[in-house]
């Protein structure tokens, strides 16, 4: 008989998950660099930090067929979204040089707290936005 593996979950040993650090937030402008898409530039849509996944704007388009329902007004058919993609694919844009980048930091003091906030490494431009 063979023996059936058991799929890891990336857990510490307390059973908790273990949440990645993530260099990419929501609203920034990316670009795929393998896969598929590669090449695409798009808006992040969301971020899933637990399972290391974004949803890029216009990226990893994919079909769902959908039953319709006219308690809920959803009309039946076969319709276009996107699907989320590893965070490995895909490279952060500056805003200000408008070059994909590494992501950098740089510790700002506002008042008496120190505030940690992204920069780019090409230009040095912040990548968080104000406000």
């Amino acid at each position: 008989m063979a023996q059936v593996a058991q799929i890891s979950r990336r857990r510490e040993p307390g059973g908790v998950k273990v949440r990645r650090k993530m260099e990419i937030k929501k609203n920034d402008t990316v670009k795929v660099i393998s896969g598929r898409d590669k090449g695409k530039e798009g808006r992040v849509l969301s971020v899933d930090r637990e399972k290391a996944r974004v949803l890029v704007e216009h990226v990893g388009m994919v079909k769902r067929h959908t039953r319709p329902n006219p308690s809920r007004q959803i009309k039946g058919g076969i319709a276009e979204r996107e699907s989320p993609i590893d965070v490995s694919n895909v490279i952060v844009v500056c805003p200000a040089c408008h070059k994909t980048t590494r992501v950098g930091h740089r510790v700002e003091m506002v008042g008496d707290k120190a505030r940690r906030t992204r920069v780019c490494r090409k230009c040095g431009a912040s990548l968080d936005r104000k406000g």
